[in-house]
């Protein structure tokens, strides 16, 4: 156990909650800064100073107290956000001062946690992957593929928001699986690298072209795994366009993130019957008990370069507001994350 107060500033600078964005877009004044002394560790407490945060579109949901999909929060909390940080005072025998470690940190310069809620990872070259491909994107990808997309060789597999964190990944294990990829995504540089650097077979640029007459053509056969990312109206084009006994993955729904009320269901759910297909969403906590093996399944690939990622790295305590709007506005290019 080690104690350096000493050597650590008076005060924690951290952001709260401020608005509910149920039903419009998140602003930046949806948050506000405040600073706080930093007051001793109980026993069994660790302090660790924030070096990386993590940003996924379910932060709105929780700040709008959607129950089920993720943990809601409330007007002047601290705003949630999983984190790698260093350990700069401990209380407990099993972390050290100078440990990297992985937990719920928050938006805040210094987080006070037991030392049970937190991971300690090593400091290697797959740090802040832990926060992506090794972390809940990577295990989102994994499970909703392998659990309910169940590919097999020769699929053709379609991705909604395919360059995103959660997107990019799923193409590239179907890839691995041996099935044909064509991705969906904003703008002919996300499509690009899609095609050229993740080995997606194609790409459509939904902000430039018409998705369904793009599916077709590209999918003559028809889709047999859609993993949907954004539902709305990209959903329904791929409804369309769905192949006998198909398989819709619903992971998220970036479409309907910011709307007042919720949209009308597709208009072509009926497929569903037609092609005897099924339509599934999941939640990632339902595989806890197989985390660790995906994860080891994952640095496999990414060791042998069957599986490549991409980080959209912001700076600064200041700007970790903005990064989140990012994930809305379609700026992040791949895994959004902020270093400190």
């Amino acid at each position: 156990m080690a104690d350096a107060t000493s050597n650590l500033p008076a005060v924690n600078r951290q952001w709260l909650i401020n608005g509910n964005p149920r039903g419009r877009a998140l602003e930046v004044s949806d948050f506000k800064q405040q600073e706080v002394a930093l007051t001793p560790l109980a026993d069994g407490e660790i302090r660790v100073r924030v070096e990386y945060l993590s940003f996924d579109p379910s932060q709105k949901g929780q700040m709008e107290n959607v129950s089920g999909y993720a943990s809601g929060n409330e007007l002047g909390d601290i705003m949630n956000a999983s984190g790698i940080g260093e350990v700069v005072e401990s209380r407990h025998a099993r972390i050290n001062v100078g440990d990297k470690v992985l937990g719920r940190l928050g938006w805040q310069e210094f987080a006070v946690m037991p030392a049970a809620a937190a991971q300690v990872v090593p400091n290697d070259t797959f740090l802040t992957a832990r926060l992506g491909p090794l972390g809940g994107t990577g295990l989102t990808a994994y499970f909703g593929l392998f659990r309910i997309g169940r590919p097999e060789p020769g699929d053709t597999v379609v991705v909604s928001g395919a360059a995103g964190a959660v997107g990019s990944i799923v193409g590239q294990m179907a890839k691995i699986m041996g099935c044909r990829t064509v991705g969906i995504a904003g703008g002919a540089e996300k499509c690009a690298w899609l095609v050229e650097e993740l080995g997606y077979d194609a790409a459509v640029d939904y902000k430039n072209e018409r998705v369904k007459s793009q599916l077709r053509e590209l999918c003559p056969d028809g889709i047999d795994v859609f993993f949907d990312n954004v539902g709305g109206s990209i959903l329904n084009d791929a409804l369309a366009c769905i192949a006998n006994h198909a398989r819709v993955v619903v992971c998220g729904g970036i479409a309907r993130y910011e709307q007042a009320s919720l949209p009308p269901g597709p208009a072509n759910y009926f497929n569903i019957v037609f092609r005897q297909a099924t339509m599934q969403g999941f939640l990632l906590t339902a595989y806890e008990k197989e985390f660790a093996h995906a994860q080891q399944r994952i640095m496999r690939w990414i060791d042998g370069g069957q599986v490549v990622f991409k980080e959209d790295v912001q700076h600064g305590f200041e700007n970790i507001p903005a990064t989140l709007l990012r994930l809305f506005s379609g700026a992040n290019f791949g895994k959004q994350l902020l270093k400190l």
